[in-house]
């Protein structure tokens, strides 16, 4: 039998979904970077409360665009530095390009390209046909422009989406640190009122979990680019501090260390210094690329409270899932689901 109170508990139930669904539907858009700006906060709330808010005497407008001035500068100094390395980069290579373009091809390749097993002949073979014919030299180069125009496109697509990430997230972060007391109480609260104790334990795990994935990926860049710095001094790389600070900045993208070593691996090659060109391809991927290997999950489990193959997998497979934002929520949710897996299995059953 249905009472006059169902017909108006059931609406007043599909108004709140509705409800959440448009919310849902308002910020899918902008999740990752509210995310990310919710990590930032949650990693720097401490210091920030407990050092820099006592020193401004609670002024959390003055405080919060101080962090926002700290972030920025953060942010902005590497990308400045790697621009400026990128853009040096890539005059030594026009450089390098233009006499073969003006002047044509080589008679022969480089003894070492033709003495590549498998691919060595096939590739002496083509180059020959380059160099004997100027048609086909032109049709290989326009084969190439189409796929470069889309890559350069796409490239561009992706900066500016990540600039607009990035003022994103630091617009979200200035509101976090400046409403965070309240925010942080709410947050309680609400778990409180949803879970209890339990519910404020996996609150403090969803925390303990950030910070310890945080202190992973900013503890292996600083020993990537500490170790890739070592080794462009001892192989005679030049700007080898700049080239160490792009590895720390890049080495938070799993190929990103290998493009700085293996870009000075090349321009060791092309000095004609085969010995240091082989020891920093050896270096680059048996010391700098195995330090993200073997130091992240040890120090991401150690942070975190956790196996190192929960971590392990709770990365991999939250990257896979939900892309770079994964990196965190992918720990989190494995690191809540072994805390009620836990506290089940230690429940005593009722009498």
């Amino acid at each position: 039998m249905f009472t006059e109170q169902d017909p108006k508990r059931l609406a007043q139930i599909a108004l709140v979904v509705l409800l959440i669904v448009g919310c849902i539907a308002v910020l899918l858009p902008f999740v990752g970077a509210i995310l990310f700006a919710f990590v930032i906060w949650v990693c720097t709330w401490e210091v920030y409360r407990d050092r820099l808010l006592p020193r401004l005497r609670g002024q959390d407008t003055v405080g919060a665009l101080l962090m926002l001035l700290l972030l920025v500068l953060i942010l902005l100094v590497p990308t400045l530095f790697l621009a400026g390395s990128l853009a040096s980069g890539a005059d030594g290579l026009i450089g390098l390009v233009k006499p073969y373009v003006e002047g044509g091809l080589p008679a022969d390749p480089p003894v070492w390209l033709a003495a590549l097993p498998l691919i060595g002949g096939p590739i002496n073979d083509f180059w020959h046909e380059l160099t004997g014919s100027r048609e086909a030299l032109n049709a290989a180069l326009a084969q190439l422009i189409d796929p470069a125009r889309k890559f350069l496109l796409a490239a561009g697509g992706v900066v500016a989406n990540g600039l607009l990430q990035l003022a994103l997230v630091l617009f979200v972060a200035f509101f976090l640190y400046r409403d965070g007391a309240a925010l942080a109480n709410a947050l309680y609260r609400a778990a409180n009122k949803l879970g209890g104790e339990l519910g404020e334990h996996m609150l403090e795990k969803t925390r303990d979990t950030v910070l310890g994935v945080m202190l992973g990926i900013v503890g292996t860049a600083a020993a990537q680019g500490t170790v890739a710095m070592l080794g462009f001094l001892i192989a005679g790389v030049p700007q080898a501090i700049l080239l160490g600070f792009a590895t720390f900045f890049l080495s938070m993208i799993p190929i990103g260390p290998p493009l700085i070593w293996g870009a000075a691996t090349f321009w060791l090659y092309g000095q004609g210094q085969l010995g240091w060109a082989i020891f920093m391809a050896f270096y680059g991927i048996f010391i700098i690329s195995s330090i993200d290997n073997f130091v992240k999950p040890v120090l991401m489990a150690r942070g975190a409270g956790m196996s190192v193959l929960l971590i392990a997998l709770g990365v991999f497979g939250g990257v896979l899932v939900f892309g770079f934002i994964g990196i965190f929520l992918g720990p989190v949710l494995l690191a809540l689901g072994q805390m009620l897996f836990t506290r089940w299995i230690r429940e005593e059953p009722a009498a």
